[in-house]
């Protein structure tokens, strides 16, 4: 269908017999954020990290929303099923958090506007003005809305594909899609970002946030906004999402029936339903009997409570891969310290064990399959765990560990299973083998 200009829109709405009460209902399995009447389920918001709000006690958290909250409402207002901004004072936040999640909604701008949505309060899906450059501050208005501007210059993402902006004064649509720390968005039913990681303003050292709310930016110029729906995204989809990227060259290890082409202690491991799974109270290492030098591994893992694994990287066939293969990449229940006790942070979930710690808090729950991705370059690894990078580090410019070891500077081993007795489940076991650096 051909986009139409606002008055022609809204002639069309009258011809119909199409009232502002019918704005702002949600497609099927969507709810609607903006319900055209009032602003229930908003707050105000800024330009801060949501686990700095998080970490406040209830009384300091409770005063700066409130102070927020009445800033915010002295620049915002519903007309005719509309949320109007007058272009300054504190966003329109949800109330809610969210994880990943699919979000729609309209906006329709003034000329020289700029503008934004804030995903889990990180700035930033940039919206503005393209016909409007100065010239002098090479700001990139001329390549468009719906990039993540707030990324750092030339990564993915940071531009839009496509300018796909709408004239000011006719209402743009946008869709995002976010899991993990991926953002894909659509400009008025064109791709402009596509599954590109969107990095943490305000720490580029950190991944953003798990869960966190959805801004509406203001920045000196009027806006409207209408339509305004989420749907929450299950780790299912999400992990669906998450293979189906970047498919090529991927070879799977694993026939889903038997341990055919791998060694190791294969009795202690099953293939069950489809995953191979180590036996409770069995353990030790099996690996494929591909010889890797540098590589991508995917899988999907489930663990049960306090569960306890791990991936053997550039493993040796013989000890303890944690210590005479590169490392091994534990696979830890995220919660495991308050099952089974206390553990230092380098053995927590995703870390390269006893060296380095990964981030903590990206796991689906606890009997849900996770979707995680292990990139082996030459001394580095970096492992993605449902969208989100969790470690990313150079195993060569380690020096204090938990204990020694030796095999870290392998070139070159076996990708594999670490069991630790418990009957962790791994299926779509997939390896890419990559050049050397």
């Amino acid at each position: 269908m051909r986009s139409t200009p606002l008055l022609s829109l809204l002639a069309i709405c009258l011809l119909r017999g199409i009232t502002h009460a019918e704005l702002n209902v949600p497609p099927q399995g969507f709810t609607a954020l903006f319900n055209g009447k009032d602003l229930d389920g908003w707050r105000g918001g800024w330009t801060e990290d949501h686990r700095k709000l998080l970490a406040l006690s209830d009384d300091e958290r409770k005063t700066k929303l409130d102070a927020w909250t009445a800033d915010m409402r002295e620049h915002w207002k519903i007309e005719n099923g509309e949320l109007l901004n007058d272009g300054h004072g504190k966003y329109a936040t949800t109330a809610a958090d969210y994880g990943d999640f699919e979000l729609l909604l309209e906006y329709n701008m003034a000329p020289k506007g700029d503008s934004g949505v804030y995903l889990r309060n990180v700035p930033q899906v940039q919206i503005w003005d393209p016909q409007h450059e100065d010239p002098g501050a090479k700001l990139g208005r001329a390549k468009g809305s719906g990039g993540l501007w707030n990324n750092s210059q030339g990564a993915p993402g940071k531009d839009p594909l496509v300018v796909a902006d709408k004239p000011c004064g006719e209402w743009n649509s946008l869709r995002v899609l976010m899991v993990g720390a991926r953002v894909s968005v659509w400009l008025n039913d064109k791709p402009v970002v596509d599954h590109a990681l969107l990095e943490n303003y305000y720490d580029r050292k950190t991944p953003i946030p798990a869960r966190g709310p959805i801004g509406l930016q203001t920045h000196g110029a009027p806006i409207k906004w209408r339509n305004v729906f989420v749907r929450p995204i299950g780790s299912d989809e999400a992990n669906k999402i998450l293979a189906s990227k970047s498919t090529a060259s991927f070879q799977s290890i694993f026939n889903g029936k038997d341990l055919e082409g791998w060694a190791g202690p294969v009795d202690n491991y099953q293939a069950v339903d489809g995953a191979i799974t180590c036996k409770p109270s069995k353990g030790g290492t099996v690996y494929h009997k591909q010889d890797l030098s540098d590589f991508v591994a995917r899988v999907d893992f489930k663990l049960p409570p306090g569960g306890n694994n791990g991936l053997a990287i550039r493993y040796p066939g013989q000890g303890d891969t944690a210590y005479v293969g590169m490392c091994e990449c534990q696979v830890l229940d995220d919660n495991y310290d308050k099952v089974r006790g206390k553990i230092d942070p380098r053995q927590a979930h995703g870390s390269a064990y006893g060296m380095v710690a990964a981030a903590r808090g990206y796991q689906h729950p606890i009997g849900e399959w996770n979707f995680q991705e292990v990139t082996v370059q030459g001394s580095t690894i970096k492992v993605e765990l449902n969208g989100t990078i969790i470690l990313d580090t150079d195993l060569s410019k380690i020096t204090e560990t938990m204990g020694t070891h030796p095999g870290k500077d392998r070139t070159h081993g076996f990708f594999g299973f670490a069991g630790h007795g418990d009957p962790v489940m791994f299926r779509n076991i997939l390896i890419k083998t990559l050049s050397a650096q």
